[in-house]
């Protein structure tokens, strides 16, 4: 039996068990928040319910209809946005703003629809960078504390995730902050209000980032794979998008990983590969197993230890175990 949005009566959790317990009946309980669960303090069926994230449509999900990568990367794939492409846009925009900004808000979840309405803004327009709370709270006008509320509602919310940095301890000035992701690209650039305008080539890079995560992340929990992921930034020398850790250091090895950028180009560049050198280098507190960049051009190659692959194979190896 299926019960969707579970979390607007919380109660109903009681009848679960319940009938769980004495009829022996199995349920699959959908929502979009755990937080009024989490604090209106009713039966989260401790130990009788498996959790599932569920995310924005994946490659092989949407390949047969849409195989464009550029649209895919600036608008999305919420199914409802892939469903009604003429609409895409109008269909961003009343999700932003019934589903973000209005039912958060009747839910309890946010109390005054301005303040959040410009942080949203900015959030959405600084998706994809290292998480600055005091540059934000200038930048939306709304206190700190109140932007580090926003920031957790929209985590509890499953509308944005933090991707931790990466300190294997190689260099002194690697970052320590997390990036702030939402879940989909296509809401980041509805929320920061982008929708009616060309996006210039610096925010799409973050846009295609937030794509190709979301692929990840949904591959990583959809197959049971539960990898740490991470970046991983040095000062001097830029980031590495993503970094995959399939096996955690020992007194006796050191962390196993694969390092992956991701970038807007159709050929290749010998500066792409410049950060991942760095974690190359010191094998004795990480070792790579596998240094990919994921480029917009067509096929493949390999330069020194570094694959270069195309979006479409990428996401093809990815969904298919080839990847981790």
């Amino acid at each position: 039996m299926l019960i969707d949005e579970v979390q607007k009566v919380p109660e109903l959790l009681d009848e679960v068990h319940a009938l769980y317990e004495t009829k022996k009946i199995n349920f699959a309980l959908s929502g979009s928040s755990a937080r009024k669960l989490k604090k209106s303090g009713v039966n989260l069926l401790a130990g009788r319910a498996i959790n599932r994230r569920m995310y924005p449509l994946i490659y092989p999900e949407y390949r047969e209809v849409q195989t464009n990568i550029n649209d895919l990367i600036e608008w999305g794939t919420l199914p409802l946005v892939l469903d009604n492409w003429e609409y895409k846009e109008d269909t961003l925009l009343t999700y932003v703003d019934n589903y973000l900004r209005q039912e958060l808000m009747e839910e309890g979840i946010v109390r005054n629809i301005e303040p959040f309405s410009r942080f949203l803004s900015v959030a959405g327009q600084l998706n994809g960078q290292i998480l600055n709370v005091e540059n934000i709270a200038r930048e939306s006008k709304v206190k700190r504390p109140t932007v580090d509320k926003y920031y957790q509602v929209l985590v509890d919310t499953l509308i944005g995730y933090r991707l931790p940095a990466y300190q294997p301890a190689i260099r002194l000035n690697e970052s320590a902050h997390p990036k702030f992701y939402l879940f989909d690209s296509g809401v980041a650039r509805a929320a920061a209000g982008y929708t009616h305008e060309q996006v210039d080539q610096s925010y799409r890079g973050f846009l295609f980032e937030t794509y190709m995560l979301n692929e990840v992340r949904a591959y990583n929990e959809y197959q049971s794979r539960h990898r740490d992921l991470f970046y991983y930034s040095v000062r001097s020398a830029g980031d590495i998008d993503l970094v995959i850790q399939l096996e955690k250091k020992t007194k006796t090895k050191p962390d196993k990983i694969i390092a992956i950028e991701f970038k807007l180009g159709s050929s290749w560049r010998s500066e792409w590969a410049k950060t991942l050198a760095i974690l190359d280098e010191e094998r004795s507190k990480t070792f790579v197993e596998k240094m990919i960049i994921v480029y917009t051009g067509p096929g493949r190659a390999t330069h020194g230890r570094v694959d270069l692959i195309p979006v479409n194979e990428f996401l093809m190896d990815l969904h298919s175990g080839k990847i981790f």
